[in-house]
């Protein structure tokens, strides 16, 4: 991995951040506070990004390649496209990293440090605090439901599968 410092709250910066689109609806100021927060990291082909078990505070935007999420050597689902949100769920549920996330070719990630976000509390308030945290975690509702649908429709999938095996060799389709 080839990790930068973290970076800088400058106005390149942050239009950068305005291109990733779950940061969209994000203030200048909650940006700024977000890029303080951030590395960017970059990642080879095969490269562990979260191990399953680890107890890590980063979260991560997709902001080039793809990435495999994968359980007990099963993948699970590949992430693709620039601003995806992936190592939410330890941060909601405050439990172990639940699988493996491995680079898928080149990956470039927006690493976000959030065991620090603790050190925002005095920089400009407690209702400035709270309006990031806030819409940080709508952005993790919004990507949580969209990945609940996708994994219902896999879920549904099996099943018809799983009966018509079921059903043995005889059945026309």
């Amino acid at each position: 991995m080839i990790e930068s410092r973290y970076l800088k709250d400058n106005i390149e910066n942050i239009q950068k951040l305005m291109q990733i689109p779950a940061l969209r609806h994000f203030e200048v100021r909650s940006l700024s506070r977000l890029l303080r927060l951030s590395k960017i990291r970059e990642y080879d082909d095969g490269e562990f990004i979260i191990r399953d078990g680890d107890e890590d505070t980063w979260l991560y935007f997709l902001l080039g390649g793809s990435v495999r999420i994968e359980k007990n050597g099963h993948e699970i689902s590949t992430i693709h496209k620039m601003g995806e949100i992936f190592g939410e769920m330890r941060l909601i549920d405050k439990r172990a990293r639940s699988a493996d996330v491995v680079a898928a070719g080149t990956a470039v990630c927006l690493a976000v440090d959030t065991s620090a976000k603790n050190h925002m509390a005095g920089e400009e308030g407690s209702d400035a605090q709270m309006d990031f945290l806030l819409l940080l975690y709508k952005i993790f509702a919004e990507y949580l439901s969209a990945r609940l649908r996708l994994a219902n429709e896999e879920l549904v999938k099996a099943k018809e599968e799983t009966e018509t095996l079921k059903k043995g060799p005889d059945v026309k389709k």
